[in-house]
Protein backbone atom coordinates (compact mmCIF):
# COMPACT_ATOMS: atom_id res chain seq x y z
CA UNK A 1 0.00 0.00 0.00
CA UNK A 2 1.40 3.37 -1.01
CA UNK A 3 0.74 6.13 1.48
CA UNK A 4 0.59 9.84 0.74
CA UNK A 5 0.26 13.17 2.54
CA UNK A 6 -1.66 16.21 1.32
CA UNK A 7 0.92 18.92 0.71
CA UNK A 8 3.60 16.60 2.15
CA UNK A 9 2.63 17.72 5.66
CA UNK A 10 -0.97 16.59 6.15
CA UNK A 11 -2.30 13.44 7.71
CA UNK A 12 -1.17 10.27 5.94
CA UNK A 13 -3.74 8.46 3.79
CA UNK A 14 -3.78 5.32 1.64
CA UNK A 15 -3.10 6.37 -1.93
CA UNK A 16 -3.28 2.96 -3.60
CA UNK A 17 -1.49 -0.30 -4.15
CA UNK A 18 1.78 -0.84 -6.01
CA UNK A 19 3.61 -4.00 -7.02
CA UNK A 20 7.18 -4.26 -5.74
CA UNK A 21 9.74 -6.91 -6.68
CA UNK A 22 12.65 -7.66 -4.39
CA UNK A 23 15.82 -9.66 -4.75
CA UNK A 24 18.75 -10.61 -2.53
CA UNK A 25 22.12 -11.85 -3.77
CA UNK A 26 25.22 -13.12 -2.00
CA UNK A 27 28.56 -12.69 -3.74
CA UNK A 28 31.19 -15.43 -3.58
CA UNK A 29 33.16 -13.12 -1.26
CA UNK A 30 30.22 -13.04 1.20
CA UNK A 31 28.69 -9.58 0.64
CA UNK A 32 24.89 -9.55 0.54
CA UNK A 33 22.97 -7.07 -1.59
CA UNK A 34 19.26 -6.27 -1.59
CA UNK A 35 17.23 -4.68 -4.37
CA UNK A 36 13.63 -3.43 -4.45
CA UNK A 37 12.06 -2.12 -7.65
CA UNK A 38 8.63 -0.90 -8.66
CA UNK A 39 6.81 -3.40 -10.84
CA UNK A 40 7.45 -7.05 -11.64
CA UNK A 41 10.86 -7.06 -13.32
CA UNK A 42 12.91 -9.76 -11.58
CA UNK A 43 16.01 -8.96 -13.63
CA UNK A 44 15.88 -5.30 -12.61
CA UNK A 45 15.56 -6.23 -8.93
CA UNK A 46 18.46 -8.70 -9.27
CA UNK A 47 20.62 -6.02 -10.92
CA UNK A 48 19.84 -3.56 -8.12
CA UNK A 49 20.78 -6.20 -5.54
CA UNK A 50 24.02 -6.98 -7.38
CA UNK A 51 24.98 -3.28 -7.47
CA UNK A 52 24.18 -3.04 -3.75
CA UNK A 53 26.45 -6.01 -3.01
CA UNK A 54 29.26 -4.73 -5.24
CA UNK A 55 29.13 -1.32 -3.52
CA UNK A 56 30.24 -3.13 -0.35
CA UNK A 57 33.44 -4.36 -2.01
CA UNK A 58 36.67 -2.69 -3.07
CA UNK A 59 35.02 -2.13 -6.49
CA UNK A 60 32.71 0.53 -5.05
CA UNK A 61 34.51 3.46 -6.71
CA UNK A 62 34.36 1.92 -10.18
CA UNK A 63 30.69 0.93 -9.70
CA UNK A 64 29.95 4.51 -8.59
CA UNK A 65 31.62 5.93 -11.69
CA UNK A 66 30.25 3.41 -14.19
CA UNK A 67 26.68 2.89 -12.93
CA UNK A 68 25.56 5.18 -10.08
CA UNK A 69 26.86 8.53 -11.42
CA UNK A 70 25.31 8.15 -14.91
CA UNK A 71 21.97 7.13 -13.36
CA UNK A 72 22.12 10.11 -10.99
CA UNK A 73 22.89 12.46 -13.91
CA UNK A 74 20.02 11.04 -15.97
CA UNK A 75 17.60 11.43 -13.04
CA UNK A 76 18.73 15.03 -12.50
CA UNK A 77 18.29 15.84 -16.21
CA UNK A 78 14.80 14.33 -16.09
CA UNK A 79 13.95 16.40 -12.99
CA UNK A 80 15.17 19.59 -14.71
CA UNK A 81 13.14 18.81 -17.83
CA UNK A 82 9.98 18.26 -15.77
CA UNK A 83 10.61 21.46 -13.80
CA UNK A 84 11.07 23.44 -17.02
CA UNK A 85 7.82 22.07 -18.46
CA UNK A 86 5.97 22.92 -15.25
CA UNK A 87 7.47 26.42 -15.19
CA UNK A 88 6.27 26.99 -18.76
CA UNK A 89 2.67 26.53 -17.61
CA UNK A 90 2.95 28.85 -14.60
CA UNK A 91 0.41 31.64 -14.51
CA UNK A 92 1.30 34.85 -12.70
CA UNK A 93 -1.73 36.53 -11.19
CA UNK A 94 -1.58 40.17 -10.21
CA UNK A 95 -4.03 42.85 -9.12
CA UNK A 96 -4.13 46.23 -10.72
CA UNK A 97 -5.12 49.12 -8.52
CA UNK A 98 -8.25 50.91 -9.54
CA UNK A 99 -7.81 54.58 -10.39
CA UNK A 100 -10.16 55.83 -7.68
CA UNK A 101 -8.90 58.35 -5.11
Amino acid sequence: MVRGRAGAVGTAFNLGEMTVTRAAVRLASGEVGHGYVQGRCKDHARQAALVDALMQTDQAASIEAAIIAPLRDKAEAHRRTRAAKAAATKVDFFTMARGED
